[in-house]
């Protein structure tokens, strides 16, 4: 089943409650893997009060870590959700969308979606790693809590790969290729930096442009891991020359 191929990866969520909620409804809707990005795992009574025992196993279950690189190390899709706007990030897509987009892939890759703190969400530190965003629509003002927004995405997810009720109407389509994990994309792109920063590319002042720049083009070429190996190697190669 394709939902077994997804995760919902909460970052550094304050509120145990919230947790327990985020759970809930990822299990209503047939997501069963729940990943923890924070300093210390939350009271587990408190978390268990809103996801209520029949999601206990979960939180039994339900991995913690410290960074956010090292949870997505062996995920090939990073999708990030996000209600704020800015020059920085992806031009986002609606759940639905990306539905579709992860629909052809979810065979041979494994996909994690981020939800990020309560009050601010996803810093543009975190959103770096993502391969594409999703925003839910809403009118003049937006004011979704962690829970809510958990459970708009997965019931998406649940009616376009579950229940069969995607865009595509049934059409069959062709799995797509397994791409590479993001603990490769991390070294290929921390290689590539050092190689630009070598040839006076980048500066402290513009690499972070330049960076969220070369993320985004790269993020739409569908990376396999021998791409990524690929570059790195190259750009080794920059670095051992410039010496």
């Amino acid at each position: 089943m394709k939902l077994d191929s997804i995760s919902i990866v909460l970052v550094r969520p304050r509120l145990p409650e919230n947790v327990g909620a985020a759970v809930r409804v990822a299990y209503n809707f047939g997501i069963h893997s729940v990943v923890l990005v924070r300093d210390e795992m939350p009271e587990w009574a408190r978390m268990a009060k809103t996801a209520t025992h029949n999601c206990s196993h979960i939180l039994n279950a339900m991995p913690r870590y410290s960074r956010l690189d090292e949870a997505l190390r062996n995920y090939n899709l990073v999708a990030a959700t996000t209600a704020r706007r800015g020059k920085k990030r992806f031009a986002e897509r609606n759940p639905k969308q990306l539905v579709e987009w992860l629909r052809p892939q979810l065979d041979n890759n494994r996909a994690a979606i981020l939800f990020g703190v309560e009050d601010s969400g996803l810093s543009n530190e975190e959103l770096k790693y993502a391969q594409m965003v999703s925003a839910i629509p809403t009118d003049d003002f937006s004011s979704l809590n962690l829970a809510q927004a958990v459970a708009i995405h997965c019931y998406e997810l649940y009616q376009g790969l579950a229940c069969g009720n995607g865009a595509d109407g049934g059409v069959e389509y062709i799995p797509q290729k397994t791409l590479a994990t993001s603990y490769e994309r991390e070294n290929m792109f921390a290689v590539l930096d050092e190689a630009l920063t070598k040839i006076d590319f980048l500066d402290d002042a513009g690499r972070p442009r330049w960076m969220a720049n070369i993320r985004n083009f790269l993020a739409r070429m569908e990376i396999e891991s021998r791409d990524a190996n690929l570059i790195r190697s190259v750009c080794k190669k920059f670095v051992e020359y410039r010496g």
